[in-house]
């Protein structure tokens, strides 16, 4: 495995700035945000494609640092039921499938998408509910008439750019949000839709992510090294469906947290076990949202309990056996 990073974290600096930063702390992979939520501070994919001179400088930067990039990241809405959301969506991901084949890079991450309930929707309508049975409808509706035929085409694009790996971050709030459903989305569109697996949006729902691992051998694309730390006297009060602000840190039912500052050492020790059990070997790329830190000092404890926790060579031969 890679130690990497989601470099949007330090988007207040230039990218040589960043990549200098993380190599220096032993960082040897880097998630580009080029686009959608994550923005694009370290890297504006039209800059880059119509000028080879900054995108070959772009490059050399990351050649001077060691650094390789472990996938572009261009997080949206793209089934949001309003067309002008959709349609920014859309030319942002196609800039990033094209700058990603420019790049020799197959993985490409983002959101299933959420739609509305129907066609005149103004807002996208997450279900988590099996009943009132409208609720039925509504999923019918989503995945059938909008969110398959849309990853269809969708997928079948990003092959002509040579984007092997679409991962889609299961997250609550869109249609793909956990093992179940990006299994679901896999069968009806194809292989080449798999999961940026971030353990921090299960822990919150309740789910073990090493279950959650297995359930998805073979379908884990990229991981995010993000912890969540859990209010128990919250949640046996209120449950863990908080729409309160992520600001709002003393009564919240969960917050998002360093990696190490939510869970400890076994408990990721056994999620990288489970990640090398399913054949992932990848980037464990940090994604900084702890409100308690700064970003450096996040992203510094971040590292250094990675570097205690994380595979980085292959397992020995088991000459015990």
């Amino acid at each position: 495995m890679k130690l990497g990073v989601f470099t949007v974290a330090l988007g207040d600096r230039g990218a040589e700035e960043a990549f200098r930063w993380l190599s220096e702390r032993g960082v040897q992979a880097v998630e580009i945000g080029c686009g959608g939520y994550p923005g694009r501070a370290h890297c504006n994919p039209e800059e880059l494609l119509s000028d080879p001179a900054k995108l070959d400088a772009f490059v050399a930067l990351l050649t001077k640092y060691n650094l390789q990039i472990s996938a572009l990241s261009c997080h949206s809405n793209h089934v949001h039921p309003q067309k002008e959301v959709r349609d920014t969506a859309e030319k942002d991901f196609t800039l990033a499938l094209r700058l990603a084949q420019k790049l020799g890079v197959d993985t490409v991450i983002t959101f299933s998408g959420c739609p509305g309930d129907h066609d005149g929707a103004k807002l996208p309508n997450w279900v988590t509910c099996a009943w009132p049975f409208d609720f039925g409808e509504v999923l019918k509706y989503q995945w059938e008439e909008v969110l398959i035929p849309f990853w269809k085409k969708t997928v079948a694009e990003a092959a002509r750019y040579g984007v092997t790996k679409i991962a889609l971050e299961p997250h609550p709030g869109f249609c793909v949000y956990n093992a179940d459903t990006l299994l679901r989305l896999r069968e009806a569109v194809g292989p080449a839709i798999g999961a940026n697996f971030d353990p921090s949006h299960l822990f919150w729902q309740g789910c073990d992510p090493v279950q959650a691992i297995m359930a998805l051998k073979g379908a884990i694309f990229h991981f995010h090294a993000k912890d969540t730390n859990i209010n128990t006297y919250k949640t046996a009060v209120n449950g863990v469906l908080d729409t309160g602000s992520l600001l709002g840190l003393e009564n919240r039912s969960w917050l998002f947290r360093t990696v190490g500052y939510g869970h400890n050492a076994v408990v990721w020790g056994d999620i990288f076990t489970a990640l090398r059990l399913a054949g992932y070997d990848g980037a464990i790329s940090i994604e900084h949202e702890d409100a308690f830190m700064s970003i450096e000092e996040g992203l510094e404890k971040g590292i250094r309990f990675l570097k205690e926790t994380l595979f980085f060579e292959s397992p020995a031969t088991a000459w015990w056996a």
